[in-house]
């Protein structure tokens, strides 16, 4: 049997006329800014002028601690919103946009998958209407600020040992993890350790994913802290008078992109900030005008429900306002079967056993949903062909017991035709009562903060900081930003910072090894193991597989 790959099918998929698309949404055309004929951006202004509106449904779909088998999130995200409007509910999916960098390194394209994409997809996974090259601007302007301040004179006494803010590229790059810059004599700058992080890690990623508007947007980069003077006094964009023309890189990057899926179903991709080292979700922008447009609206957080959803729920739905009224996880036998230790090329085999040895990682992630935050919950079951009924029956019993349903679906093979029951149970859970809650208060003590992630989502026995992270603490207190949320850097391999400890492991600690402000984003980002703020590329990068013809039609992105 022949299957078609993504792009193929994709580019097989006759798409709607963006006008079309903006006009199942309910977009106004006076909003609407097109980019070619199948992607636009719409106008902020359009949540001004909907402020009235009540919002629809909010949605998260988030996983299982991914494995190499692979969970499909984004498939059955884009695969339940298709699912939602074949049962007649106006839905609305909100993504994220994909990273250059894992589109050629690793993970390949990142826009759904068989049946369940949104397209353009070689547009999406690409260069799409620029925002990425927007961020990676304005952090370089200010990078080229904060060295050309010290270059100049360096009236406000910068410590060139002290500069914390890096340049960025949008792609994975190990070599310029560590560099030292400025080098050539006087003319060319002052010389200095630097290095570089992937755009997607950026700040500026995480502020434009976090403002509400562009006034709002202007004021979060005044607040980055770009490093300290001599003192030990922090500078920021502002005091550089960086903030105004940065906007000005960003003021088209904030508005939402408008898309659709193969079913049509009206999307936005926007923003995109690594779950593992960011915040990973897409803009609040696109998240709100989803909820003002249609009835019910579903979004996804990166990798795992320990990284991805920990942070929608402690960093996202806090700073703005958002109450969720349901949790889709999504899980695989398959990948189940790998965290209770079978090898890859095993999989396709049935392993009761393994399966239940591999178990506990799901019924901690649906305890966490349940007992942490309050929500209710339905486990999507992306089911793969070697997938036997014993198998389906074990994972099936054991979420009973928890007073968990199991929805099968197909999505990646049928579209939304695959989704369908996964959509009704989403819509009982919506009208269900609910209690939503934090994992830590904002008045809380930061190291408390820390202990309740760890402790009440990670299962942890505790955290333990480093005497790098104590100094950085103590100069977070000294200069008011330890009442900041926190975002956790952390493998997302596993619920634990040893990437190695599959399931659901017991006996360990957190151990925080450094300390990072992200004043303008509005949160404290707490490094741990050694996860890394610049991807490299494997052995054989994805980049490899990828090329274009004579009429200019593109392969190998899956």
């Amino acid at each position: 049997m022949t299957f078609l790959s993504d792009i193929e099918i994709a580019q097989a998929t006759p798409m709607k006329e963006i006008g079309e698309i903006a006009a199942i949404a309910g977009v106004p055309e006076q909003y609407l800014e097109r980019y070619g004929r199948y992607k636009a951006k719409v106008d902020n202004n359009l949540l001004r002028d909907m402020a009235n509106k009540p919002d629809g449904k909010l949605i998260l779909v988030t996983a299982i601690t991914p494995t190499p088998a692979g969970e499909g999130k984004t498939t059955v995200s884009v695969g339940l919103s298709d699912g939602l409007r074949r049962i007649g509910k106006h839905c609305i999916l909100a993504l994220r946009e994909p990273s250059l960098g894992p589109v050629f390194g690793v993970k390949g394209g990142a826009a759904g998958g068989g049946y369940s994409q949104v397209v353009p997809m070689e547009d999406i996974n690409l260069h799409f209407t620029g925002d990425m090259h927007a961020i990676g601007a304005a952090n370089n302007l200010l990078a080229a600020m904060v060295d050309n301040h010290i270059f100049q004179g360096n009236q406000l006494g910068i410590d060139v040992r002290k500069v914390i803010w890096k340049r960025c590229v949008d792609m994975n790059d190990r070599q310029l993890r560590n560099i030292v810059d400025g080098m050539g004599g006087t003319v060319n700058g002052v010389p200095r350790e630097d290095g570089f992080i992937i755009t997607v890690a950026t700040e500026i990623m995480a502020i434009l994913c976090l403002a509400q508007d562009i006034t709002d947007l202007k004021q979060r980069l005044g607040r980055i802290i770009v490093g300290y003077t001599r003192d030990d006094q922090p500078v920021t964009a502002a005091q550089l008078h960086a903030e105004g023309a940065m906007t000005a890189l960003l003021k088209d990057a904030i508005k939402p992109n408008l898309v659709q899926t193969l079913e049509h179903t009206p999307s936005f991709v926007h923003g995109g900030p690594f779950a593992n080292i960011a915040h990973g979700c897409n803009s609040v922008t696109a998240t709100r005008m989803a909820m003002k447009l249609g009835d019910y609206t579903v979004t996804e957080a990166g990798f795992g429900a320990d990284l991805g959803a920990e942070k929608f729920f402690d960093i996202k739905c806090r700073m703005a306002g958002l109450k969720p009224d349901a949790v889709v996880l999504v899980a695989t036998v398959r990948a189940l079967k790998h965290h209770g230790g079978v090898a890859k090329a095993e999989l396709n085999e049935e392993n009761l056993p393994a399966l239940e040895r591999g178990l506990p990682n799901l019924l901690q992630h649906i305890h966490n949903i349940k007992e942490v935050y309050g929500l209710p919950v339905v486990v999507a079951l992306n089911r793969f062909h070697a997938d036997t009924e014993a198998e389906l029956q074990l994972l099936t019993d054991k979420c009973a017991a928890l007073g968990v349903k199991v929805a099968l679906t197909e999505g990646w093979a049928k579209g939304g035709a695959g989704t369908v029951a996964l959509a009704e149970e989403v819509v009982k859970l919506c009208e269900q009562p609910k209690s939503f809650r934090f994992s830590y208060a904002d008045e809380d003590d930061f190291v408390d903060k820390l202990s309740a992630i760890a402790t009440k989502v990670y299962h942890a026995d505790g955290v333990r900081l480093t005497a790098q992270a104590e100094k950085q603490l103590a100069r977070l207190r000294a200069i008011g930003l330890d009442k900041l949320p926190i975002c956790m850097a952390k493998t997302q391999y596993s619920f634990s910072d040893n990437k190695d400890l599959l399931g659901a492991p017991k006996g360990f600690e957190i151990t925080v090894r450094e300390l990072r402000p992200s004043a303008g984003a509005g949160f404290i980002v707490a490094l741990t193991g050694d996860v890394l703020t610049m991807p490299g590329l494997p052995p054989v990068p994805a980049a490899e597989k990828i090329d274009v013809d004579a009429s200019g039609r593109i392969s190998g992105l899956f």
